[in-house]
Formats: structure tokens, C-alpha cells, sequence
């Protein structure tokens, strides 16, 4: 049976070259592989992602048109796609999945496999830098304008990107299998530096490929909800009440789905790119893990191999971060330079109260050992924090996973490059909310350091999003009915006790 393959390319593209000769290369070595892929079976997508007014959605809704329209054949002949994204791509077909072929009663999805390449599952650390920065970035820069509409999405913690991720953390294996779809990804954590640019580290940042996080791209995520106690009376002070404690109330992992770490690749570029470097001819050495990473997928006819090519690249992974986690330049006249990739974790935080209203005001302490002191989080351990600017609740943490749970010293032959980490046994988080005071307000509270706690919330190359959901607390003397008719001012009033729950 043919093969039909769709390409779906990034964001900000203007030209289908931008696939560069892999529809070809997947073509020529398809044989190979036992697969009967022809040139006419292989369509490249194009989508406008570069006029402001287009979202992520929009482009979903197009993308379902197209394909009833000009895969109407394929269709009718009960066959499906295999569809290969690059970059945004990923992110746009999984919407379209969602919102046509995941609710219930939906028809068969007509595409079997998703295959995606240095996706943006979880969002952009550049995204944050807006449309004009960006414009100028090697890495990102195709001769136009990004369109802020998808840029919006793109930026980490986005709203529209926790709804999607989130549904499908719920979703657990639902909508994988034969008769549902079957999700990869394969990205790099390499940098060019022909692409790295030396006013925005965020392009050489370790643990990515120059764009995308490892850990934003895996598709394998946690979630993990902590909710506020109720006030009660502070035993100190009794005429005062306090919340002080969060508590684990639930925690989801999302079905086990393949991720391949490439060695040697990174998110652009026709030397390094993970797409555009591949070269046409089968056999070609120089992009081959890549290839038969993508036919590996491509062959996947079960969920128990689905399963099973996930602990394979799990191996292989382990094996490419232990190569890859020392880059030496040497250097004839001076001292030689190190890059330590470390492995790395990324946490969204997403405050709310109890009500559902964001929380947009608030500070978030990081805690560890046994006494929950802020001082006792490793040496090395933080590398980013991003506040989303339309989603202001929101806040992601980009960690060190190495540096937190601790890792051997770092060997350049018999030279001690980097001596052995420690890291920590124990994580927990301290909020203080604002306002604090007043007839409605909120309390700070804090969940003590633990080891399930830093085992649940530090994950590496993997995104944990964690939901924090405080009390609204809403004072009695808010509102009161006085009997009788006698006119009193009450102007001066002041809070007194919490209302109950």
C-alpha cells in the first residue's frame, strides 16, 4: 500500500523550500524501509502564520478544509496520512487533532501518524521577545514579519497552549492507536553558532536546539494541581486567621509518547538544521539518525510498539546526552571553552484561586532541605523565568535538572572540568499573594520541601505544569443587615473574620 505523506512547515514561512530535500530523501529511502512512498504521495503544506490577524486556530480550522479538499481522494479510498511538522507545525496539526477528531463521536482522523520535528509542544523562551526582535534572528527570520496571532500562542505559559496541553495530559492513551493517531517527536539540543546571536543568549541557551527547549518540545508531560487550605484561627493569634498550607491534591502524567534526541542537531539551518540538513540521497551519512528516526515512526502499527520505540529512544537518548554533554573549543593560544549540556527541566506555574479568577499579583519561593529554606536550593540550579504579559498568572521556571537532583563531576580526559553536584533532596514552593488585606484578599501558604515534591515537579526534558489554586478569602463584615430602622455609618468598618466555605 502507498505512503502519503504531509509536510507542515514552521512559523514565519514564505517559501515550501523551507522543507528543504528530506520529502525527497524519505522518498528515495523509503524502499528501504519497506514502504512505498511516491513523490505524488508527498504533499507539502503551506500555511500563512506571518499576518497578525491569524491564530493558531485559524490556521487548525484552514488545515481541515485543505485536507477534505485536496486529500478528498485519499479519503474515499479509507486511507490515511503520515503528516511530518517542523517547529510550530507540530502544535498547529495537534490543534487541528483536538478540535476535530478528539471530542466525542468524532470520525476516524485521517491522519495516522504525527511525526514532529523540534516542535514547540510547550511554547518559545524567544517567543517573549516580540515580533521586531525576533524579525532580526537568524534562527527564526524567513524574509517577512511574524504574525503576533500565533506568536501569542508561542509564547511559554500562553493560554491557548495550557488548555490544549492539559487536555491532552488528561487524555492519558485515549487517542493513540490504530484507530486513533500515533505522536513523535524528534528534535536536537545542538547550537549553530552561525545562527546564534550575541545580544540574545536565549539562541545559544543549553538544553536546546537555538529555539526550542528539549523539554518544551517533548510531547510526555506532568501535571500537577496544589490547592490552599480553608482559614482557620492562627493558634498564635487567635483573633486573626490564616491558610498555610498547599496541598498535593492531584497529579496526571500524559501517555508515554516516543522523543528522539538527535545528536548534532539544532532548530535551523541547511549544516545543523534538523530538517534542512538532510541531504537528498539514501544513504547520505551525515543526517541518518534523523531519517531512520522518522522511518522508525513511520512504521509504528500498534500501541505495544508504540511503547516499545519510546523505551528504545529513551536508550538512545541517554546515550546521545551522555556524548553530547561536554563541547570543548580548543584553542591553540588560550584556554580551551566548555559547553556542559546538562539535562534540563521546565515548570509552568499557573495561579488561581479557588473561584478561577488568575491570581496576578504574587510572589513564588522556591524552597528545599529539611527545614524548607530558599538558601538551601543547589548552586546552579535556576537558568530562566519567563511572566506571560497576557497571561500574567502564569510563570514558567526553566531548572538545571542536572544541578537540582545532582550529578557526577564533568571529565575532559584526566581534567576535572566541572567537580561533582550535590543537588538536593527535598523541593517546595511558598506563595505570597497580594492584595493580603482588606474585605477581600488572600494569604500566603506554602507546601514544605519534600522529596515527592521535587520528584513530581523536576522532570528532565519534560514540562511540568503546575496549577496553584489559593483561596479567595472574603470577610464577613463585606456584607451585613442591621435590624431596626436606625441609620448607622459605617464607613470605618473593618475585616473580622473570613466567611465559610
Amino acid at each position: 500500500m502507498r505512503t502519503t505523506i504531509v509536510f507542515v512547515h514552521g512559523w514565519s514561512v514564505t517559501h515550501t523550500d523551507t522543507y528543504g530535500q528530506l520529502p525527497a530523501r524519505l522518498s528515495n529511502e523509503a524502499e528501504k524501509h519497506g514502504l512505498n512512498i511516491e513523490t505524488k504521495e508527498i504533499h507539502l503544506g503551506r500555511y500563512i502564520s506571518f499576518h497578525d490577524e491569524v491564530r493558531v486556530k485559524d490556521i487548525a480550522r484552514a488545515f481541515e478544509a485543505a485536507v477534505q479538499d485536496q486529500l478528498s481522494a485519499l479519503l474515499k479510498a479509507k486511507r490515511r496520512f503520515i503528516c511530518v511538522t517542523h517547529s510550530t507545525g507540530g502544535p498547529v496539526v495537534r490543534e487541528w487533532w483536538h478540535r476535530f477528531y478528539q471530542r466525542r463521536g468524532a470520525p476516524t482522523c485521517p491522519m495516522s501518524h504525527l511525526i514532529m520535528l523540534a516542535p514547540a509542544n510547550y511554547g518559545s523562551a524567544l517567543a517573549l521577545l516580540g515580533k521586531g526582535k525576533l524579525s532580526r534572528l537568524k534562527s527564526w527570520w524567513s524574509g517577512v514579519e511574524p504574525g503576533q496571532g500565533v506568536l501569542d500562542w508561542l509564547c511559554l505559559g500562553s493560554a491557548p497552549a495550557w488548555k490544549l496541553n492539559l487536555d491532552w495530559i488528561k487524555s492519558k492513551s485515549k487517542h493513540i492507536g490504530p484507530d486513533g493517531v500515533f505522536p513523535f517527536v524528534i528534535t536536537g539540543q545542538s547550537i549553530d553558532r552561525a545562527f546564534y546571536d550575541n545580544l540574545n543568549s536565549y539562541t545559544g541557551e543549553l538544553g536546546s536546539d537555538g529555539v526550542v527547549r528539549v523539554a518544551a518540545a517533548n510531547l510526555q508531560a506532568r501535571y500537577v494541581r496544589l490547592v490552599q487550605q480553608a482559614p482557620v484561627k492562627d493558634p498564635k493569634k487567635p483573633t486573626t486567621y490564616h491558610a498555610p498550607s498547599l496541598v498535593l491534591e492531584q497529579k496526571l502524567s500524559s501517555a508515554k509518547t516516543p522523543l528522539k534526541i538527535v545528536a548534532g542537531k539544532s532548530h535551523s539551518g541547511d549544516e545543523k538544521g534538523i530538517m534542512k540538513s538532510v541531504e537528498a540521497a539514501a544513504g547520505s551519512p551525515e543526517s541518518q539518525d534523523t531519517v531512520d528516526a522518522i522511518f522508525a515512526c513511520m512504521k509504528v502499527g500498534t500501541k505495544d510498539e508504540h511503547r516499545a520505540l519510546a523505551r528504545a529512544f529513551d536508550g538512545e537518548n541517554e546515550k546521545v546526552q551522555a556524548r553530547e554533554l561536554l563541547e570543548v573549543e580548543r584553542k591553540a593560544l588560550w584556554w580551551d571553552t566548555y559547553f556542559i549540556r546538562d539535562k534540563f527541566s521546565m515548570v509552568i506555574f499557573r495561579v488561581t484561586d479557588h473561584e478561577g479568577y488568575p491570581v496576578t499579583d504574587f510572589d513564588l519561593i522556591l524552597t528545599a532541605g529539611p527545614k524548607s529554606n530558599p538558601n538551601h536550593l543547589p548552586p546552579g540550579f535556576f537558568q530562566d523565568r519567563q511572566l506571560n504579559q497576557s497571561n500574567r498568572n502564569t510563570v514558567t521556571y526553566y531548572f538545571n535538572h542536572s544541578a537540582m537532583i545532582g550529578c557526577p563531576p564533568v571529565m575532559d580526559g584526566d581534567d576535572e572540568v566541572r567537580e561533582a553536584l550535590d543537588g538536593t533532596s527535598a523541593l517546595g514552593f511558598e506563595i505570597v499573594p497580594r492584595p493580603d488585606s482588606g474585605f477581600a484578599r488572600y494569604m500566603k501558604c506554602s507546601i514544605s520541601a519534600s522529596a515527592e515534591v521535587l520528584k513530581e515537579v523536576i522532570q528532565a526534558n519534560t514540562t511540568v505544569m503546575v496549577d496553584i489554586v489559593l483561596r479567595r478569602v472574603v470577610d464577613e463584615e463585606t456584607f451585613q443587615l442591621d435590624a431596626g430602622t436606625r441609620a448607622k455609618d459605617f464607613k470605618k468598618t473593618k475585616p473580622r473574620k473570613p466567611l465559610a466555605e
